[in-house]
C-alpha cells in the first residue's frame, strides 16, 4: 500500500521575482491578511528563497485592490491569559526580524487599512509607500493587549513620544497624510500610482552598487539598535505588562473581538 502524502499547506502569500526585483504579496482575503502563524512562517520563507534567487530589493504588499492591507495579529492566536501574548518568540517578532535582519532593502507597498501589528511590520520595512487612502491604526488598546517594548521603541523612533502615546491611546486612524508628517512613511500617491511609483523606486535601488546598499543596510540597522535599556528596567516592564495579561479586561477584550461586540473594560 502506498504512503498517505500530507495535503499541501494552503499558500496564504504569493511570490516571485523579476528583473531582481522580488515581490511578496499577502493573499488572505477572507482573514483580512491577519498576520497569523502560517502566513508569517509562508512570508519569512519567501524571505530566504528570493535573496536565494538573487533578488536585490524586496517589495511586500497586500494583493491587488486590498481593502485591507492587513488586520494584524491574528486574534484567534493569542493565548487565554497567564501567558505573554507578544514575546520575543510571538511569530511577528519573528518575521519583523527576518525583515530587518535580511540583508535587502524591503519596501512596504501599502494601500487600504492597516491594523495593529501590520503597523509596527510597516514601519520595520526599510522604506513605506502607500496610496492617498490608506489608513494606520494601533489597536492593542482596544483589545486591553499589552504590546511588547521592542515594538513601542520602533514607535518611539520613528514618530516620537507625543505622537506615538496618541497612536496608541487613542487607537483611532491615522491618515496617509498624517502617517507622512510625523515620518511613518516614506511616499504617498494616489492608488492608480501606488504599483509603478514603487516599482520604478526598486529598480533605482537596484541599480545602485548592491554590496554598499546591502552594507549600507546593516549600518543602519546596528546603528538604531544602540540603545540599551538596563536589566532593572526591562524587569520592572515585563512585571507591568505581565499584570496586563493575567487580567480580566484581557480575557475581555480577546472574547469582545470573537464575538464581534464592544468590550466592556473594568481596570481589573
Amino acid at each position: 500500500m502506498s504512503e498517505i502524502q500530507p495535503a499541501d499547506p494552503v499558500r496564504l502569500i504569493e511570490s516571485g521575482c523579476q528583473d531582481r526585483i522580488g515581490v511578496i504579496t499577502l493573499n488572505c482575503p477572507a482573514r483580512r491578511n491577519c498576520l497569523s502563524s502560517a502566513l508569517i512562517a509562508q512570508t519569512i520563507q519567501a524571505i530566504s528563497e528570493l535573496e536565494k534567487q538573487g533578488a536585490l530589493v524586496l517589495i511586500l504588499r497586500a494583493h491587488e485592490g486590498a481593502q485591507v492591507f492587513s488586520a494584524g495579529h491574528d486574534v484567534r492566536e493569542l493565548p487565554q491569559g497567564g501567558r505573554d501574548p507578544l514575546g520575543y518568540e510571538d511569530p511577528l517578532e519573528q518575521l519583523i526580524r527576518a525583515v530587518q535582519d535580511s540583508r535587502l532593502p524591503v519596501l512596504a507597498m501599502v494601500e487600504g487599512t492597516v491594523w495593529g501589528g501590520a503597523c509596527d511590520l510597516c514601519m520595520s520595512c526599510d522604506m513605506v509607500i502607500c496610496a492617498e487612502d490608506s489608513t494606520f491604526t494601533m489597536t492593542p488598546a482596544r483589545l486591553g493587549v499589552p504590546y511588547n517594548p521592542s515594538g513601542l521603541v520602533r514607535f518611539l523612533k520613528n514618530l516620537g513620544p507625543h505622537h506615538a502615546k496618541e497612536l496608541f491611546f487613542v487607537a483611532r486612524p491615522f491618515s496617509a497624510e498624517r502617517a507622512r508628517a510625523l515620518r511613518m512613511v516614506n511616499h504617498v500617491v494616489p492608488r492608480e500610482q501606488l504599483v509603478e511609483f514603487t516599482l520604478d523606486l526598486a529598480r533605482t535601488i537596484a541599480a545602485n552598487a548592491p554590496m554598499a546598499v546591502q552594507v549600507l543596510k546593516m549600518q543602519f540597522r546596528a546603528l538604531l539598535k544602540g540603545q540599551m535599556l538596563s536589566a532593572e528596567t526591562f524587569e520592572r516592564i515585563q512585571e507591568m505588562r505581565r499584570e496586563v495579561y493575567e487580567s480580566r479586561d484581557y480575557l475581555e477584550g480577546l472574547a469582545a473581538f470573537r464575538e464581534k461586540r464592544p468590550a466592556v473594560f473594568l481596570g481589573e
